[in-house]
């Protein structure tokens, strides 16, 4: 019988981590041992996660899609339902649907180029599962450089995997700050002005954009200053969805759905549909 996609599964939470105020990162279980195993999600894709008496809500995936014993999520405690999150202790139940989305970062099309990613805030949370992928597999890809931008040193997320990031060779980082405080030593601005120092040919890189919506023109901007492809730059959308499968309309965008055919997309398919950014 067909699964009832409206149905979620039951699933327990084995780990959380408080990373910074605001973002806890929690590692989550089916558990039903046979529905983990089947649990196959591609970059890019989210999940619907319900808090039970509370309600139910849209968070991508930010673990490794190649780890099939759990997966993780990075949590802003915002709404009703992140707030009753960060509530929660370890071993609490929840229900998960999912995994949804097609339009899922080009981790398959980006092998043998170059790969530039390009992230602010909490944008960097949806690329977390793309790139503990691509560096599981870096032999895969060229050159890799990825740019960063947080509110403040506080709010940086996933401060070990970037320590590991800058301690390899094969990988340039660059990490910057609106508003540094007293100890802060590394870049300071928007995450725009280090595009600028990018030298990868545009014809042979594949770029990664996911932050605030406001950030997109700007970004885009300063690729295109430097000839990137719109049809090799990808952006995620992720922001706008809320029931997960195309029925309630909220991320309606032209003849497009953001949860059903995002939510990534090229630039060049923004660009071909209503309300382009």
């Amino acid at each position: 019988m067909e699964k009832n996609i409206y149905i979620p599964d039951l699933a327990k939470i084995i780990r959380i981590d408080s990373v910074t105020a605001n973002e806890k990162i929690f590692d989550i279980a089916f558990i039903d041992k046979e529905v983990q195993k089947s649990f196959n999600f591609k970059p890019g894709q989210f999940v619907e996660l319900t808090v039970f008496g509370v309600g139910e809500a849209p968070f991508c995936v930010a673990s490794n899609p190649r780890n099939n014993d759990k997966f993780q999520l990075c949590v802003r405690a915002v709404g009703s339902v992140s707030k009753a999150l960060h509530n929660l202790k370890e071993g609490a139940k929840v229900g998960i649907r999912g995994p949804f989305g097609k339009g899922v970062f080009p981790y398959k099309e980006a092998e043998q180029h170059n790969v530039l990613v390009v992230a602010g805030g909490m944008g960097l949370v949806p690329l977390m599962s793309f790139l503990t992928y691509m560096m599981d597999l870096r032999e895969q890809y060229k050159n890799v450089m990825i740019i960063y931008g947080a509110v403040n040193p506080a709010n940086i997320l996933y401060k070990n995997e970037i320590s590991y990031w800058n301690s390899r060779d094969d990988i340039s980082v660059c990490v910057t700050v609106d508003n540094p405080d007293d100890k802060w030593t590394g870049e300071i601005g928007v995450c725009t002005k280090l595009i600028p120092r990018v030298d990868f040919k545009p014809e042979d890189t594949y770029t990664i954009v996911c932050g605030p919506p406001v950030m997109y023109k700007y970004v885009v901007q300063e690729l295109e200053k430097k000839n990137f492809k719109e049809d090799k730059i990808f952006l995620s959308l992720e922001r706008r969805m809320e029931c997960g499968v195309g029925k309630c309309n909220h991320c309606h965008i032209g003849e497009k759905l953001v949860c059903v055919d995002g939510p990534v997309f090229s630039l060049w398919e923004l660009r071909n549909i209503k309300e382009a950014i």
